[in-house]
């Protein structure tokens, strides 16, 4: 049965694109789930690019039997012979067959750092933790959607006393009752974030908060551009400026933020130098863009001639938007894949498919290559080394990366791949003599 949505919810997705800003929706309710499709439905209509991937992280059980499994399998089979009727599917399990899905448990949950998707969903609420709530969250690109499944419940005060699977850890004898302090701090966040709307699995929006009462459409940036901040207009002066300068003025199109201009532009200055046993380091909270622009750099540092350029990061997996940004300046530059350029991905099947190689042989023959951080040894002929997610990576083991050669390093200072602290204290201290 067709049912009218609340315009309201459609007015959320669309402002949360316009202003570049994520949007919440708590789904509460058994059949819950059945409301993604509805919610990306609502995400891809007002995004203008390519279907949104989904991460979507739960405890042990997902939702798919062994017969869903199996129809999921034959309408991707008929999908790609475009003998699919999509009139007479199961919407839940066409939206399952037709669209990028990442699962991953909670456990598993750090192999998606570095990684971003259009949207998140959160199912297994008693599994949550703050660090595992900020690490999935923070993949959700600026614009895209957070979804908390939550199960059937008489009233949200539930939650407040909710038995989570983190208190088991901290029962003792002496302390048998945890009081679920999260819990109660979330849920009351929740209800002051204007973003943020709680409904049932029917999509009608259940009175939490005031403010979605008064929910109205933003009006996106006028053509003159009197809406950008002071930065904005910055970034759009540096990007003028620069135009005509190769390959900075490319790049720097790529940018969304003035900070980001300017990190690419840093970048690019140690780059042209070509001096020996120099080191950038980049640090930034997580989600500000440190992994694109590092990729723009080495796209920037292939069109200045380096030949042999290595990356390393905890795991192949971390590189996913670094590499794809490597591409994206690449093609800011004019270079076309297979023409100019190929992508190798890692047959390795703890990699899952992740890019560990671009071949560049447009004017002499140019590798980016991934390294684990261990092999250390291999770096010999290397000109040019990049470090993603550096404060992941013990710090003995980062010290002996550095070498004879450009080492671009870029880390999270407060973030959940570690903290950064000895990265900041001990390391980045230790250059600043070394420079002095």
């Amino acid at each position: 049965m067709r049912k009218k949505v609340d315009s309201r919810i459609r007015t959320l997705v669309e402002n949360g694109v316009k202003s570049g800003h994520r949007s919440v929706f708590v789904v509460v309710g058994d059949r819950g789930r059945e409301q993604v499709v509805n919610l990306h439905y609502m995400l891809s209509k007002a995004s203008v690019k390519a279907r949104p991937s989904v991460l979507w992280c739960y405890k042990k059980e997902l939702f798919l039997s062994s017969h869903r499994k199996k129809r999921m399998r034959q309408i991707r089979k008929l999908l790609q012979r475009g003998l699919l009727d999509a009139e007479k599917e199961d919407p839940f399990s066409l939206f399952m067959a037709s669209t990028n899905i990442r699962y991953t448990y909670y456990s598993e949950s750090h192999a998606v750092l570095g990684q971003t998707f259009g949207m998140c969903v959160l199912q297994d609420f008693e599994s949550l933790t703050p660090n595992l709530l900020a690490r999935t969250i923070e993949t959700v690109e600026g614009g895209g959607i957070v979804v908390l499944l939550l199960s059937t419940l008489t009233s949200l005060r539930k939650l407040y006393s909710m038995s989570m699977d983190v208190h088991a850890r901290y029962r003792t004898e002496a302390h048998a009752s945890v009081v679920p302090r999260f819990n109660e701090r979330f849920i009351l966040s929740l209800a002051g974030n204007r973003a943020a709307i709680v409904m049932d699995d029917e999509l009608n929006i259940l009175p939490v908060s005031d403010h979605v009462r008064s929910l109205k459409p933003i009006r996106a940036g006028d053509e003159e551009g009197d809406l950008r901040t002071p930065s904005e207009r910055e970034l759009s002066e540096l990007q003028l400026s620069l135009a005509d300068t190769q390959p900075a003025g490319s790049l720097l199109e790529k940018c969304r933020t003035l900070d980001q201009g300017r990190a690419v532009l840093t970048f690019l200055d140690a780059a042209s130098e070509r001096t020996l046993r120099s080191t950038v380091a980049l640090t930034a909270a997580r989600g500000r863009g440190k992994s694109a622009a590092l990729g723009l750099a080495v796209a920037g540092a292939l069109g200045l001639g380096y030949a042999n350029i290595f990356v390393t990061a905890p795991t192949p997996e971390n590189l996913k938007t670094l590499f794809t940004f490597v591409v994206v300046g690449m093609e800011a530059l004019g270079w076309k894949e297979h023409l100019d350029y190929t992508v190798v991905e890692s047959t390795a099947p703890t990699f899952k498919g992740s890019v560990v190689r671009l071949n560049v042989f447009r004017e002499h023959r140019q590798t980016v290559q991934y390294v684990l951080p261990q092999h250390h040894e291999r770096l010999a002929q290397a000109e040019l080394l990049v470090i993603d997610e550096a404060a992941a990576i013990p710090l003995p083991v980062v010290r002996r990366l550095l070498g004879p050669y450009l080492v671009f390093l870029c880390s999270t200072v407060n973030g959940y791949e570690g903290t950064g602290r000895a990265l900041s204290l001990k390391l980045m201290g230790q250059l600043r003599q070394q420079a002095a």
